[in-house]
């Protein structure tokens, strides 16, 4: 059955005026308008039977003559109806338990959520249902069995989003290229991402645990309205289950969902289901990161120094892979020069000018002279180049050197963080463990 007002349409206007009001009032205050004006059944409809059902629910009395009318044309149909409206109301423990299964339906990993199930699941997850609500959600969740066919990337990155591509140890402040050899990155990598998915389920957890002090809408101890919800998902359900609604957006998969409902930011309430779903996936990856974080460095590592391969050894630098790296620096510092051929040629012409100045005169001596000096500036000049290239690998040998000595100790300091790091890490695991272990006490 659906619902198809068109067969009746004068009767099918007075339905939709009075659920139309009786919504906005149960969305406002959980109170019915005025009494309903008597309308019409429309014959193979399930909606007048079920908004009869549940004015009378709301009024303490016995619905079951219009409700077995209304599940008999389409029980699906009107379990959903009565268990989202009876939410928006704040009175979700009016509704029977066979209610719940019935409008939900099944879930699957391959299949879009509907919005109905959606709707129910987002009342149930902010105890519109109770925890009996929450923890029907939980049970047709763990029935899909997500973790088996999870990407555990995908859920690292809802969870712990924008991880930096590269962390840098303490120890390695001063040498940070050293954080992208693999053999080091893995262990402070691994030791990172661990503390930081502690610290977004310690997020979660924590806002849940202070669920009962706070003012969150859909809670049967404070029969709140709909009117609290950040999120329209049941009324808008409701609106097109009475044929007032536009049409439907696209369905998302589970796993969006789910995704979607870990990121910071979330809604805390679904974000403690999506937990519990998560819970497998992150013990066996808290446990991968722990073991990662117990890698100890290499005996020997290989840096890159003033552009040049080094080799770092449990006892120092090692010698010949120094001695390489100086050798190429001096070639690479020391350029190649030519004899001077320019200024040999001046000091002759300078000599012959001189020589020949006694019999032709004193402007052949001071041309030699002139000559004579832009030999010698020429020869200043070179040997002044020639020593500056020296003091410049003079100091390039020196900062190797440097460098050198203290990417040893750096690496030193690496391995002596290590026991502290897995320590840590044990700890974020153990507490991590203890966060997700709940199960169903997520509710």
């Amino acid at each position: 059955m659906s619902t198809d007002l068109t067969a009746s349409p004068q009767a099918a206007t007075e339905l939709q005026r009075y659920a139309e009001a009786l919504l906005a009032h149960l969305a406002a205050n959980g109170t019915m308008p005025p009494a309903p004006p008597g309308f019409r059944d429309i014959p193979g409809n399930w909606l007048p039977p079920a908004v009869e059902a549940l004015t009378v629910i709301l009024t303490g009395a016995d619905p079951l003559e219009p409700l077995s009318r209304a599940a008999g044309r389409d029980q699906q149909q009107t379990a959903l109806f009565l268990c989202l409206a009876l939410a928006v109301a704040g009175h979700g423990s009016r509704i029977h338990a066979s209610w719940l299964g019935t409008a939900f339906g099944d879930l699957a990993i391959d299949r879009p959520v509907s919005h109905g199930q959606r709707a129910l699941w987002l009342a149930a997850a902010r105890g519109a249902y109770g925890p009996a609500g929450k923890i029907f959600v939980l049970r047709k969740l763990d029935a899909v069995a997500v973790p088996e066919h999870a990407d555990v990337q995908q859920w690292v990155q809802a969870l712990a989003p924008s991880e930096p591509s590269v962390v840098v140890p303490p120890s390695l402040a001063d040498f940070p290229e050293m954080a992208e050899i693999p053999e080091l990155a893995k262990p402070a990598q691994a030791a990172a991402r661990l503390a930081r998915l502690r610290a977004r389920c310690a997020e979660i957890t924590s806002t849940r645990q202070a669920e009962p002090v706070s003012s969150a809408p859909l809670t049967n101890n404070s029969s709140s309205p709909v009117t609290a919800w950040a999120e329209d998902e049941p009324l808008a359900v409701l609106r097109s289950l009475i044929g007032q609604g536009g049409p439907s957006g696209p369905m998302a998969s589970l796993t969006s969902h789910l995704l979607d409902d870990l990121r910071p930011g979330a809604d805390p309430h679904l974000a403690a289901i999506a937990l519990h779903v998560a819970a497998p996936i992150l013990r066996g990856l808290a446990e991968e990161l722990e073991e990662d974080t117990r890698l100890m460095p290499p005996a020997t590592v290989t840096v890159t120094l003033l552009g040049h391969s080094v080799e770092l050894r449990p006892e120092g630098p090692d010698e010949r892979s120094l001695t390489e790296a100086e050798n190429a620096i001096v070639a690479e510092g020391v350029m190649p020069r030519r004899w001077p051929w320019g200024a040999i040629i001046l000091v002759v012409a300078g000599i012959a000018c001189l020589t020949g100045s006694v019999a032709v005169g004193w402007p052949l001596a001071v041309l030699g002279a002139a000559l004579l000096g832009l030999a010698g500036w020429q020869l200043w000049q070179r040997r002044k180049a020639i020593e500056a290239d020296a003091r410049y690998v003079a100091a390039q040998l020196a900062e190797l050197k440097e460098l050198a000595d203290g990417a040893f100790w750096a690496l030193h300091a690496y391995a002596r963080e290590a026991d502290a790091r897995a320590k840590q890490a044990a700890d974020d695991s153990a507490e991590l463990t203890r966060l997700i272990r709940r199960g169903p006490r997520a509710a």
